[in-house]
């Protein structure tokens, strides 16, 4: 019985044949660096796509909210108008305002 002089060389002799091909072996550890070492690593871009996510259904929320602000604003000025004339006797240049009440 021979006893190997490096212990590394008898490990690497028990591995199975396709993980002993050393372009395989670099292939792995390349894409492992990238999927977890590398500055734009997996977990860092699926918490960007759901940042991103979030921020698009927060921007979608706010231009409904905006569209509602505006829908608003256009019936208060309406309103803010009509509620002059009735309350407080406001007219345009020219117009002549006739008042008349209800009779209780």
């Amino acid at each position: 019985m021979v006893i190997p002089s490096n212990p590394w060389s008898a490990l690497w002799q028990r591995l199975p044949a396709p993980i002993r091909n050393r372009y395989i072996l670099v292939l792995t550890v390349f894409f492992f660096v990238l999927i977890f070492l590398d500055k734009n690593n997996l977990p860092t871009q699926w918490r960007l796509w759901r940042t991103k996510q979030r921020l698009l259904e927060e921007k979608a929320f706010y231009q409904q909210r905006i569209k509602e602000a505006k829908e608003g604003a256009e019936a208060f000025e309406l309103t803010k108008e009509r509620y002059a004339r009735e309350h407080y006797y406001m007219r345009r240049p020219g117009e002549d305002v006739y008042i008349i009440q209800e009779s209780k």
